[in-house]
């Protein structure tokens, strides 16, 4: 017979975490809670060095480094022991059409005055044959053509991370551990359930070892062993929204100076990532399995490396879409477990970094209420669908019709949200983001125009400006962010400055 302490353990304190899984999503909790919460929780990891690590979210974006500080990270040490190097954005190769070519980047473009958005005097200024691209406004977007890069906790540019996944688990396993977290070597063989509350009570090791705990958080990836295998949470898919269900990855050697910037280059049937670091490149090619097998995605990968192969090309399936709660009960999905929308837009480590905070703010310490689970439900959601969007406008706005997948893109439904947005954009330039959007006004702007959505009208505002008035003010601008990426280093001598990884390491 259930004590009653047993039947009630939704309603006690929550001292107890138990982490199942390690990798990028486990550790970056242990070390989080730890760091942030740890004096009030006795916190355990759950990890099985048979278990191997997808690790291909090797690519970040800016709000990573909030993140880190808050661990207290030291950057130069960070960089050096992952073996990073410096991201200023995305390079997307043939996806608004064939052979064409631009650059989402990081930071703001441009300048905004009283009289509207940025756009809106760059859109006046195409129409009175000042030609420059949208991105010569944009110092980030600059220093990224010119290979040019420089950082620090000064530096007046916007940037992430390209990281070994594996090293950063590694480093912030050591901090974690440091901080008083438990490691147990094993795999999850049982998940016991309380008959009465459907809460989880604890896990049973392969080895025997039982492991109890108040708040579970499961970070066991695709699998989802805790709140899919145990809870039966359900799960919404976005497979018709966002087509491509696979993914091959190698590592090659390092292939000359790093660019301080991801690709993505898109192919017949999915797009090919190249992830530059300081001591290899991580090389990946999504696709779409209903339009290629895999003997063919992975010959297309292997004859498109820059440099020779290090590691065998590694196929793995995924489903893209998103738990139906992601706090159910006593336990927590984060990272793969919870969701996956894909890689293009460098979202999977942000996406497990944003789940952390939102634990935290609405960590359970007196007991875990339905309306803290709601809450965190609902936030989870909205973010997933903002980002779920933004990667579905790079399939949809496409000119590509050279091939079956490219043409089942261009005439997908998409949610009316994204179709409101585009149609907006081009009839007005004009783009309406919500203040806790992950990507802001200019990643919608470059993106929509770098893939040919070019809009009908600007703010007539703008015409209020002399011919004479614009130019100067875009010349202006121009002069300054040409200015400013003229003194920068090369992306390869900041690295060598300021974190150059030992040949040991």
């Amino acid at each position: 017979m259930q004590t009653t302490s047993q039947e009630n353990n939704h309603n006690k304190k929550v001292q107890r975490v138990v982490i199942a899984g390690g990798g990028s999503a486990g550790w970056m909790t242990a070390a989080s809670l730890s760091k942030l919460l740890g004096k009030s929780l006795d916190i355990t990891l759950i990890e099985s060095e048979e278990i191997g690590r997808i690790g291909v979210g090797e690519a970040t974006i800016p709000p990573l480094r909030t993140f880190n500080e808050l661990l207290g990270i030291n950057e130069q040490h960070f960089m050096k022991t992952v073996r990073g190097t410096f991201k200023l954005g995305i390079e997307f190769k043939n996806w608004g059409k064939q052979n064409d070519s631009y650059i989402h980047s990081f930071g703001d473009t441009g300048r905004i005055c009283w009289a509207g958005e940025f756009q809106h005097f760059y859109l006046a200024g195409l129409k009175k044959g000042i030609n420059d691209e949208f991105g010569a406004y944009c110092p980030e977007h600059a220093a990224a053509k010119a290979g040019r890069f420089l950082g620090s906790r000064d530096s007046k540019l916007d940037y992430a991370y390209h990281l070994d996944a594996g090293l950063y688990a590694d480093y912030l396993k050591q901090l974690a551990l440091g901080k008083g977290v438990k490691r147990l070597e094993g795999k999850i063989e049982d998940v016991s359930i309380h008959d009465k509350t459907g809460y989880i009570q604890a896990l049973t090791l392969d080895n025997g070892t039982r492991v109890e705990g108040d708040l579970f958080i499961d970070c066991t990836g695709f699998a989802a062993r805790l709140i899919e295998g145990a809870l039966n949470t359900g799960f919404e898919s976005y497979s018709h929204l966002i087509p491509c269900d696979s993914a091959v990855a190698v590592q090659t050697e390092k292939a000359g100076e790093p660019r301080p910037y991801t690709q993505a280059i898109a192919h017949d049937w999915g797009w090919q990532w190249r992830i530059p670091l300081q001591h290899r490149v991580g090389n990946g090619l999504v696709f779409c399995s209903r339009y290629t097998s895999d003997e063919e995605a992975i010959a297309t990968l292997m004859n498109n490396l820059e440099s020779p192969a290090i590691t065998e090309p590694k196929v793995f399936r995924y489903n893209t879409g998103r738990r139906v709660k992601g706090w159910n009960k006593n336990c927590i999905a984060i990272g793969l477990a919870s969701g996956f929308v894909e890689p293009v837009e460098s979202t999977a480590i942000h996406l497990i970094m944003a789940s952390i905070l939102r634990l935290m703010k609405l960590f359970p310490h007196d007991e875990i209420s339905q309306a803290n689970i709601d809450e965190y439900n609902n936030q989870t959601r909205e973010e997933m669908e903002r980002i779920r969007d933004f990667i579905i406008l790079h399939y949809k706005a496409t000119e590509r019709d050279d091939s079956p997948f490219w043409r089942y893109c261009q005439n997908m439904e998409v949610p009316p949200t994204l179709a409101h947005r585009m149609e907006l954009f081009k009839k007005t330039a004009r783009v309406c983001i919500t203040q806790s959007e992950l990507f802001r006004l200019d990643s919608w702007t470059q993106v929509m125009m770098g893939q040919g959505i070019m809009p009908e009208n600007y703010h007539q505002i703008v015409d209020q400006m002399s011919d004479a008035e614009l130019a100067k003010f875009l010349n202006g601008i121009k002069g300054q962010v040409d200015a400013q990426v003229v003194r920068m280093p090369s992306h390869q001598a900041f690295i060598d400055h300021y974190c150059k990884a030992g040949e040991s390491m």
